[in-house]
Order: C-alpha cells, then sequence, then structure tokens
C-alpha cells in the first residue's frame, strides 16, 4: 500500500517519528508526567450505597455493543502507541488481552505509517484481535500538512479498523519540539473525512478534554463518536517538557500542568448538549469505580491508558500482565454496579444513585 507521506510545510528539523514515539514510551514509563489539575473529577462524586440490591452479583451484565461488534464490558484501551518495534510488542499484547476480556482497542497515531509505509506492523493487531473494534487513529492536524481522506482510509485498511479517530492535541504540539501548529479551518476538514472515510469517524483529546461547544461542532461535521480524553491524567504538555530542546519551553510547560477540562466535567457537559450522541470519556481513569461514574454521567464507553502501560511493556508475559489489570478493573465495575443497585450498563446509565459529593 502506498501512502502519501509529502507533509506540505513540515520543518526540515523534525525529528524522526519513530524515535519520537520511543521517547514518548520511555518518558510515560518513568518520568512525573501527570496532570497537576487536582483529579479527573471523578472523586467529585460517589455512589449512594443500595444495602439490598436484589441482584445476583454474578449475574450483573457489563455487555454491551459498539461500532457492531459485542464487547464484554464498555470498556476500551485507549490509543497509546505504534511506530517502533517496542510499540509493537506493546500493541499486540494489548490486542492479546482486549481479545480475551471483550474490549475495544485503538490505535496511538498512524502518523508513523503515513511517513514511512515500513513501520505499518506496530499497528497490525488484527490477528490477535480478530472480534473486537479496532479504531485507527491519527492527528487531525495533519490534515493541514498534506494528509487527506483517502489516505485516512488506506490506513483504517491497513489497521483493518472498524473506525478512525482524528486525535486533537493543539497544546501538545506548541511544546513539541517538531510540533506542527497550524490548526486552521481544521472542522471544514474533519468534516471531509467524516464524510468520504467509509467507516465511522470520531474525533478524541488526548488530555485537555473537550467542551460542550466544541463537541456539537464536531457532531454536526459528522463524527460519529467523540473521545473527551480530559483532565487528570497523563499531561502531554509536561511529557514534551521532557524532550525540550529549550529552556524555554521547559520551563513554560509547569504553567499549564494543570491545564484543561478534567474528564468528569466534559462528559457530563457533552452529554447535556448532545443527549444522542456516542461518547467515550478517558483521561485519568484508574478504577472500575471510575467506569461507573462515567457510565453514570453519559459515557458509553470508558477508556484506560497509561494505567495499563507498565504492564504492556513488561515483557513476555505482558498479556496475562495486562489481562489480570484489566480483570481488577472490570471487577470493581462489576461490583460498583451491584452494590448501587443496577444489573446492566442500561440501568448505570439512568445515573440515578452518583450523588455529587457535598463540600
Amino acid at each position: 500500500m502506498t501512502l502519501n507521506s509529502n507533509r506540505q510545510g513540515a520543518s526540515n528539523a523534525d525529528a524522526d517519528t519513530e524515535t519520537r514515539k520511543a521517547e514518548h514510551i520511555r518518558i510515560c514509563l518513568e518520568e512525573e508526567v501527570g496532570s497537576s489539575i487536582g483529579g479527573s473529577g471523578f472523586e467529585r462524586y460517589r455512589f449512594e450505597h443500595e444495602a439490598l440490591p436484589e441482584l445476583n452479583w454474578k449475574e450483573v451484565d457489563l455487555s454491551t455493543s459498539w461500532l457492531g461488534r459485542r464487547l464484554k464490558a464498555p470498556l476500551l484501551v485507549s490509543s497509546m502507541t505504534g511506530g517502533t518495534d517496542e510499540a509493537g510488542r506493546i500493541n499486540r499484547g494489548l490486542a492479546e488481552a482486549a481479545q480475551k476480556r471483550g474490549w475495544a482497542i485503538g490505535l496511538g497515531s498512524m502518523r508513523a505509517v503515513w511517513e514511512k509505509p515500513e513501520l505499518a506492523a506496530s499497528f497490525q493487531i488484527r490477528r490477535e484481535a480478530p472480534d473486537v473494534p479496532i479504531i485507527a487513529n491519527v492527528g487531525a492536524v495533519q490534515l493541514n500538512y498534506g494528509l487527506n481522506a483517502d489516505a485516512c482510509r488506506r490506513l483504517v485498511e491497513l489497521a483493518e479498523a472498524d473506525a478512525l479517530v482524528l486525535h486533537l492535541n493543539a497544546l501538545q504540539e506548541v511544546f513539541q519540539p517538531e510540533g506542527d501548529t497550524n490548526f486552521r479551518h481544521l472542522l471544514r476538514l474533519i468534516e471531509e473525512v467524516c464524510r468520504k472515510s467509509g467507516v465511522p469517524v470520531g474525533v478524541k483529546e488526548v488530555g485537555w478534554g473537550i467542551s460542550a461547544s466544541t463537541a456539537a461542532k464536531l457532531a454536526d461535521a459528522g463524527a460519529a463518536f467523540i473521545d473527551c480524553a480530559g483532565a487528570g491524567g497523563t499531561s502531554w504538555s509536561q511529557v514534551e517538557k521532557f524532550r525540550a530542546r529549550s529552556p524555554l519551553h521547559a520551563s513554560a510547560a509547569e504553567a499549564f500542568a494543570d491545564w484543561g477540562i478534567p474528564t468528569a466535567e466534559s462528559v457530563q457537559a457533552i452529554r447535556l448538549q448532545l443527549p444522542h450522541a456516542t461518547l467515550i470519556a478517558s483521561g485519568g481513569l484508574i478504577s472500575g469505580v471510575d467506569a461507573a461514574k462515567a457510565i453514570a454521567l453519559g459515557a458509553d464507553l470508558a477508556g484506560y491508558g497509561r494505567v495499563l502501560l507498565p504492564q504492556a511493556a513488561s515483557g513476555p508475559d505482558a498479556a496475562e500482565a495486562i489481562g489480570n489489570q484489566m480483570e481488577r478493573i472490570e471487577f470493581e465495575l462489576r461490583t460498583a454496579m451491584f452494590a448501587s443497585g443496577a444489573g446492566s450498563i442500561r440501568e448505570l446509565a439512568k445515573g440515578e444513585k452518583l450523588k455529587p459529593v457535598r463540600p
């Protein structure tokens, strides 16, 4: 497959994408890159305990469907990596675990493949995950640097994906040494990709959240789903701080450590604005109780990223280690549903037992 790697307007000083992806993995594993905003917002809510749930814990039903595929739980491995040999091993371990546990899985940015088609193998996980939804992924800003709808469609085909997500990372691109910062007229280009791709196209942030007004514009442009990816988890300005080539960027990144819309706030606002939109909550989710709160606030799926990365990078037994983390999250989600009297995801989504914590 031939991809258009002619990046218009890119700097001649651009670092090799493969090297950058390797650095991102190392930094996320070794450095403190969490947002300092004070949490993803779920700590501001608590379920009303149901002492008499009238349920059998073993029969609490976590199953749902998404993109025409059945999921054992409304859970997603969030987009993380790709484009290196190590990233390929990480993605295959995540995919194997996602298949076993019945989670959807998102791929990291496929810009690397657009630039270097020989890196495709690190994104090809359909063999490990034949039955669960796979989401291809590329930065929306690349639509201003030569990427087009045809190239997006080819990336989806290469990954044998069920959908494509265009990620929004404006703040990261400012701090990234080789960042692409022309975000002009992207809404029109996103609309074109949504119209021409042939698969559902969603839009996600990377850790600073999406406002209700922006979500409405994206839905009007044809976005099939929105992943709010709110603040409270990984801060990519903090990640890029560790890659900074100038003291200015390294110092200025600290001013944005608490930037963004907390995930819970973003989810609730988007759901109020768009009652029927398909919505993913990600950004700082750690436990299955977080997933339960996200769904009660209006999310259809809950996504987990960096919390799975240490296990994914752990070596030959990565899939088993990831699976153990996933099992913990599912156990916590099931128990939160049981203890609040929700026997199914549909019942949980009513949000009747989730209450704001009183000041």
